[in-house]
């Protein structure tokens, strides 16, 4: 939507080289007379013409009364999507408690109201378009306007049409959040004859590599690090190169393993890297390619192809990975969102060898027929994909895979959904994320195919790709899950959980959610000498009753607290969840020198059964004091 209004363009405090000529658009009254600039910071527009304006953006500096003004504007941030908008958020936060702005818990306290949105499907804007009147009509009649921004991949798509009846007064785009102070900043000045603003520039070089992110919940004991910005595969269902930008960079090698030391060192028990393409990472600075002259970039096999050439030197995804994994045995390593065609061997065999990186792999099929997947300029067929998934089967046996589908894509006819179908039966994955087809503008797909596919006919699809995942997940995880020892990252109390049925959660290293019964008080379990006496006892003698009684009744039980590693016997599973019983606490390192998670292994198996009946006993023993409460 075009607004009657004239049109200044701002040159602001943004050093980078960008996809465009203009930086910022400031949207004022027609009745304005002259122009009202951002402040001149040393920039002319022939430094943008040129492409001579500094590389390396600075951190942006205000004056004294710039930072008087910004503290006095609390804002509220909510955020929609995927876990990349997570990170950004991140990195917004810390961008203006820089400044002075002053975060509140309430959209009520908030004179500044920004939401961060996603543009994947039509779904996720008709949300973010339901808040956005939702945010007016609450808050029209206040005392005080509040400033409504509307910040990521939505602001990127729809640009200046976010601003129709009304319902926003700030658009800023994924690259553009250096930009966010200062525009608030003139938004919000007494003397500003600015009421509209916008920056949604796309960027070649932005990563935020010298913004230190700011989590909204410090005592989490998970945290994103975003490594990897763009796409350039440009699928042809996919908006993501229009939102996010269609040039793949990486940050630098250093700059994250600075991050995520510093994240341990606070207490982050486990990392997840991060981007739109994670496992194209490739560090091409300078001092990169002089550590690694020599390294090569390879796909996952011969069956994939790529739409962009990687030439050799440099930092690539494995050795992050491996450096990451090097900073402490005890720190869990997992990643998203990857693309298949960047599984090399050498990163399989490096997740099978590291007990801290997360037997958990995403592996987004999107369809199971090569037919659809060449419409969709996916870069592989059904076969190569197979050829991977039996590559990391057999690489790392204790996997769990997890996938995307889209149903109901341009022209896809009923013998190639079944093909999706015999792909999920054939891999039985872990976990799935299926969606019907959403027609996106600009993409491939919109310029040269048809949505023909009718809505019910997608609808039904769906039905049918997630009934399939549901039946095989459910039989799958009743065979390879039950009865089994598994060591969880414990996370805190449930939501489940309320007086009278307490229970916790965790994550297992298959990326799997598990529940287990906890004390009203707390949650408890026997401490790491349990599980090395006994096991020292399994292990000498092959049962657990050459353990004394007495010893086993002299074993205390400890506290356990969000971040601690624990095992966990799983007694019942409910589709991709389990649930289970506390053993004991554990350690990353105890539990792979144990051999405890093996099902392939008969000298395994019998240590996890004695391990079980030694613990069952000591249970026992409590249970003659007070009884064990029943999980609920």
């Amino acid at each position: 939507m075009m607004f009657p209004v004239r049109v200044a363009i701002a040159i602001n405090r943004c050093r980078q080289r960008r996809l465009g000529s203009f930086p910022s658009v400031l949207k004022r009254t027609a009745s304005s007379q002259s122009s009202k600039l951002i402040p001149e910071d040393g920039l002319t527009l022939n430094d943008f013409v040129s492409g001579s304006a500094t590389k390396n953006h600075e951190p942006t500096t205000h004056s004294t009364s710039d930072n008087a003004a910004s503290s006095r504007l609390s804002f509220h941030l909510k955020t929609y999507g995927c876990q990349m908008n997570v990170s950004d958020s991140d990195i917004v936060r810390a961008l203006l408690l820089e400044q002075g702005f002053r975060e509140v818990p309430e959209e009520s306290q908030a004179q500044v109201l920004l939401t961060n949105t996603c543009a994947i499907r039509e779904g996720a804007e008709e949300k973010v378009w339901h808040r956005m009147r939702e945010l007016r009509g609450r808050f029209a009649r206040k005392k005080g306007k509040k400033l409504v921004g509307v910040l990521g991949c939505m602001a990127e798509r729809l640009k200046e049409d976010l601003f129709q009846d009304g319902l926003a007064d700030l658009v800023v785009g994924p690259d553009a959040y250096r930009d966010l102070p200062r525009l608030l900043q003139d938004l919000a000045s007494e003397t500003s004859q600015v009421e509209k603003a916008v920056s949604v520039q796309l960027s070649m070089e932005e990563t935020y590599a010298d913004i230190t992110p700011v989590r909204r919940n410090t005592d989490d004991v998970s945290a994103f690090v975003s490594i990897q910005r763009g796409c350039s595969n440009r699928c042809s269902f996919c908006i993501v190169p229009f939102t996010r930008g269609g040039v793949e960079r990486s940050r630098p090698f250093q700059s994250v393993i600075s991050e995520v030391q510093a994240l341990y060192d606070e207490g982050v028990k486990e990392v997840t890297l991060l981007g739109q393409n994670v496992n194209s990472y490739h560090d091409q600075s300078e001092t990169a390619i002089a550590m690694m002259p020599d390294s090569d970039y390879t796909m996952s096999n011969q069956g994939f192809k790529s739409r962009i050439r990687r030439r050799g030197g440099g930092y690539f995804f494995a050795d992050l990975v491996e450096a990451v994994s090097n900073i402490s045995p005890e720190l869990r390593v997992r990643f998203t969102s990857p693309h298949p065609k960047d599984y090399p061997p050498e990163l399989l065999s490096l997740m099978a060898e590291k007990p801290n990186v997360c037997k958990s792999l995403h592996m987004p099929a999107q369809s199971g027929s090569s037919s659809v997947l060449k419409r969709m300029r996916r870069g592989y067929t059904r076969e190569a994909y197979l050829d991977l998934i039996s590559d990391v089967q057999a690489t790392i046996p204790e996997v769990a895979i997890s996938s995307d589908f889209i149903s109901g894509f341009c022209d896809e006819t009923e013998g190639e959904h079944q093909d999706t179908l015999s792909l999920m039966e054939k891999v039985r994955y872990d976990q799935a994320f299926m969606f019907a087809y959403s027609l996106r503008e600009k993409t491939h797909a919109h310029r040269t195919m048809q949505d023909n596919i009718p809505q019910e006919i997608k609808l039904r699809r769906l039905r049918e790709v997630i009934d399939t995942f549901r039946y095989h997940v459910q039989r799958k995880n009743e065979e390879v899950e039950l009865g089994r020892l598994r060591l969880v990252l414990v996370e805190g109390e449930s939501k489940r959980s309320k007086p009278g049925n307490r229970s916790w959660s965790g994550r297992t290293d298959q990326n799997k959610r598990i529940l287990f019964p906890s004390d009203e008080e707390a949650c408890t379990s026997y401490s790491e000498r349990a599980l090395h006496q006994i096991l020292g006892h399994v292990n000498a003698s092959g049962s657990h009753h050459a353990l004394p009684r007495g010893d086993l009744d002299s074993m205390t039980r400890v506290d356990l607290k969000s971040g601690d590693y624990a095992i966990c016997e799983v007694t019942e599973v409910k589709g991709h969840g389990l649930r289970g019983r506390l053993l004991c606490r554990s350690s990353i390192q105890q539990f792979a020198e144990s051999g405890l998670d093996s099902i392939f292994d008969d000298a395994a198996r019998e240590r996890a059964r004695c391990l079980k009946e030694a613990f069952n006993l000591m249970d026992d023993g409590l249970a003659s004091e007070s009884p064990r409460q029943a999980f609920p």
